[in-house]
């Protein structure tokens, strides 16, 4: 058994107020690892509340694979909190809360099997993610269940955003939904900002 085992957690703050990269402590011996992936305890000890409802879980088989930049509008918006479970990935999180100080900005980050890093992306945020290695596995947490009537979308590449996704030369995989995704500025966005 590892015997330091604990709720430990780093918090880091963003460039997105509610955007928080969290770092769940690894307890290693010469066998591994153990982790507590998820906590609600440990996170409400930073403030962090969120009652989570869902669990989803994704393979991407293919180094730069897009998904996104997905939403769900109220009244089932929901908060995500997002992890690497295989592989490598870029998560994004996109402001589209109408009347934001930062609307239309956006934060990144590498979230890797080996980093153990989550991203808590809450709702009025857009979310997508770019694969960086081959069979990526990413596991995320929702704080409402899927309804395909509320999804919404914003284009992964819109230049009023400008997402570097890291992909160099390499050309996207993406499905027809998420090509075909409208920009920022043909989005009538379902969220207003309603102060921090």
């Amino acid at each position: 058994m590892y015997s330091t085992i604990g709720s430990h957690l780093e918090i880091e703050p963003t460039s997105l107020p509610g955007v928080i990269v969290i770092t769940p402590a690894r307890f290693g011996d010469h066998r591994g690892f153990f982790s507590e992936s998820y906590s609600a305890k440990a996170l409400a000890k930073h403030g962090i509340t969120i009652q989570f409802v869902q669990d989803n879980h994704s393979l991407s088989m293919t180094r730069g694979t897009i998904r996104g930049l997905h939403f769900q509008a109220p009244p089932h918006a929901q908060d995500k909190l997002v992890r690497c479970g295989r592989g490598a990935l870029f998560d994004v999180a996109v402001d589209i809360r109408k009347g934001s100080p930062t609307y239309g900005q956006w934060f990144g980050a590498e979230l890797s099997f080996e980093n153990g890093k989550q991203l808590l992306v809450p709702a009025g945020f857009a979310h997508g993610f770019v694969t960086r290695a081959p069979e990526t596995e990413i596991i995320y947490k929702c704080s409402d269940y899927y309804a395909q009537e509320t999804e919404g979308a914003v284009a992964w590449d819109d230049p009023q955003v400008g997402i570097d996704w890291g992909l160099g030369d390499m050309t996207p995989v993406l499905s027809d939904k998420d090509a075909s995704a409208p920009t920022l500025a043909d989005l009538n966005s379902p969220f207003t900002f309603e102060g921090l």
